[in-house]
């Protein structure tokens, strides 16, 4: 059914996944239960046997390794989701055998065409033989995919025993606004989507071991950081923790997204061309000194097609009935360029719409973040520094471990770029997630938080927090 729209960025209706709001306390509640038959013996692989509540479309692989060594060769993964996100020399773990599942949820948006289905809200689950008991589940950065986080996140825990999970967010694709009927539909979709997930993965779980999931962590990176830190905010109840790597901020005011990005794609240019005072302009909005290598990759890449997409999706009216703004528009364009674009004088309806999706630092379950100092997408003392002000304020310190990380960037796909001036932050991850596991099996508490300097010597093998 779709809802009327009088505003003159009118988006397609896409709200099937409604209910699912309604639903959320229900399901809550499921996801803390034990599945039925508990303790039951279970055979090696029973793929063809599970399925996943709520799925509209499922199906399963019995593999001899989960991992991207494995999967990839047989089409079980795709690169493009994954590609540049991890430096190119890393060595990730394989050899891994267990079960795949790959599906969706009922969706009416179209954005994601893996596995040729061209439906949103897809997911996939990996249960390993060999299980520990825990659950990892993500979602992707930026607008990728289900399979983004292959070789970031699950390589590294499959390895260690986890089974994990990830969702397409419910929109994938630099016009995942067009998923909605109002200002920030298309975000809070994300929120519900990595939910009903994780309800479902710990159903699985427990359907296919025989128990449910001792442990559920969140985990994430850019975007889906800011979708740790949301779901350990607005629904604890699903975790036992999470870990946050680089991830996106939004408030009301600033900082945000909105506010951080247009002075960089309006000093670069300048910075480009050696103008007088451009350099410091860079400065002044966050960007440090000693990162300039990264800014022209990053201008192109990075600032201006994500500026779009998040300003489309929560100030469409900026530019009028245009969807999207202009790529690469100059400074002093005007009206509708996203380089000239000053949150800080939009409506009071779009500070609404970004409140919405905003952040408040209460945090409920125990949070690690990670961000590096050269992350030049987010600013780290426009989005970390600020988060971890927020969780103090709101009196949650006690659960929040914050390591800002010397030298690691945004992606560490930059490493290849620039690997004089970038360290890899896929080790630091691996030893904040350790971390993480100790502290909320174990008692043991982190570190404090604290800055993170750059090692001496190889840089790729090792992190120590």
């Amino acid at each position: 059914m779709s809802v009327p729209n009088s505003r003159p960025n009118s988006r397609p209706n896409s709200r099937r996944w409604r209910p699912l709001v309604a639903l959320v306390p229900a399901l809550l509640a499921v996801g803390l239960l034990p599945a039925a038959g508990a303790g039951a013996a279970r055979p090696a692989c029973e793929g063809q046997r599970l399925r996943v509540p709520g799925a509209e479309r499922l199906v399963s692989h019995c593999l001899d390794d989960l991992t991207t060594t494995g999967t990839e060769p047989l089409g079980l993964t795709k690169r493009e989701d994954f590609d540049k996100l991890q430096a190119l020399n890393t060595v990730n773990p394989s050899h891994v055998p267990g079960i795949q599942l790959d599906g969706y949820f009922p969706d009416t948006s179209t954005t994601n065409t893996n596995n040729g289905w061209n439906h949103d809200s897809q997911f996939v689950i990996r249960l390993p033989e060999h299980w520990n008991g825990g659950l990892v589940v993500a979602g992707p950065p930026g607008t990728r995919r289900q399979y983004a986080n292959d070789q970031i996140i699950s390589d590294q825990v499959l390895a260690k025993g986890f089974a994990y999970a990830a969702t397409d967010k419910g929109n994938t694709g630099p016009e995942l606004y067009k998923d909605g009927d109002k200002p920030g539909d298309a975000i809070m979709e994300w929120h519900l989507r990595v939910a009903q997930l994780t309800v479902a993965a710990k159903q699985v779980a427990a359907k296919h071991y025989g128990k449910a999931p001792t442990r559920t962590y969140a985990a994430g990176l850019s975007a889906a950081g800011y979708l740790v830190r949301w779901q350990l905010e607005h629904f604890p109840q699903l975790y036992t923790g999470g870990i946050d790597w680089n991830g996106l901020l939004l408030t009301r005011d600033e900082p945000n997204l909105l506010t951080n990005l247009p002075p960089a794609l309006r000093a670069y240019p300048r910075f480009a061309k050696g103008e007088p005072g451009a350099a410091e302009a860079m400065y002044a909005e966050g960007y440090p000194k000693g990162s300039e290598d990264l800014w022209q990759a990053h201008y192109y890449t990075l600032w201006d097609s994500l500026q779009r997409t998040i300003r489309e999706e929560l100030d469409p009216d900026y530019d009028g009935a245009a969807q999207g703004g202009t790529p690469l528009c100059h400074e002093g364009t005007g009206a509708g360029c996203d380089t000239d674009y000053d949150y800080a004088s939009r409506p009071d309806s779009v500070h609404d719409a970004v409140e919405r999706v905003s952040l408040t630092g209460r945090i409920t379950r125990p949070l690690i973040t990670i961000q590096g100092t050269y992350d030049v997408l987010l600013p780290i003392t426009r989005t970390g520094d600020v988060y971890d002000r927020m969780v103090n304020d709101a009196g949650r310190g006690d659960q929040h471990r914050y390591y800002r990380i010397d030298n690691g960037t945004h992606t560490d796909g930059f490493y290849d770029i620039a690997p004089k001036i970038v360290r890899p932050m896929q080790p630091c991850f691996n030893a904040a997630f350790d971390d993480l596991v100790a502290w909320t099996t174990h008692g043991a508490t982190p570190p404090p938080s604290h800055t993170v300097p750059m090692p001496t010597g190889n840089t790729t093998i090792g992190c120590t927090l």
